[in-house]
């Protein structure tokens, strides 16, 4: 890890106020680059690297989906998983503005609004994940239990 002060976000705070355990890692973040990017800069397979994305369904209500670096989100698969008729990406702003965080330094941890949060079943089966810290170009290494235990996520199967 480089010399870098790592930063005390509002995710980073979440997680001392529920004494989870993680590892820091700062890296370069690249404009799009995403967790392909990531997962080379901390030498990790992009499987591992987690992306915490902003959806809304079709009345407008924010969601936080959870997904491997690898794959996407089938949103016509998760949209009937969760009993809505469709689910679609926010643009950048709206994300911003409901999650508290920039877009490519979302963190599911300390959003701005509660909003509820559906991670993809076979991340729980990871020994280890890489999920973004609330600052672009910063990761946390965590167990999944503990993600699971924090943010009570409902397990979806919607990796497209």
């Amino acid at each position: 890890m480089s010399k870098e002060k790592t930063p005390v976000t509002q995710a980073i705070r979440v997680l001392r106020e529920h004494k989870v355990e993680y590892s820091e890692h700062l890296y370069k973040y690249e404009d799009k680059g995403g967790t392909t990017v990531s997962a080379r800069e901390l030498g990790v397979d992009e499987h591992c690297v987690v992306k915490t994305l902003i959806m809304e369904d079709e009345q407008k209500r924010p969601l936080i989906v959870l997904m491997h670096g690898d794959r996407e989100v089938g949103t016509g698969m998760l949209a009937k998983q969760i009993g809505v008729k469709k689910v679609n990406p926010c643009d950048p702003k709206t994300a911003d503005k409901h999650s508290g965080y920039q877009v490519g330094g979302t963190s599911p941890f300390g959003t701005r609004h509660p909003m509820p949060v559906y991670m993809e079943s076979s991340i729980a089966e990871l020994d280890r994940i890489y999920i973004n810290g609330g600052k672009r170009g910063f990761l946390i290494g965590v167990d999944p239990q503990e993600v699971i235990r924090v943010l009570q996520p409902v397990l979806v199967q919607a990796a497209a």
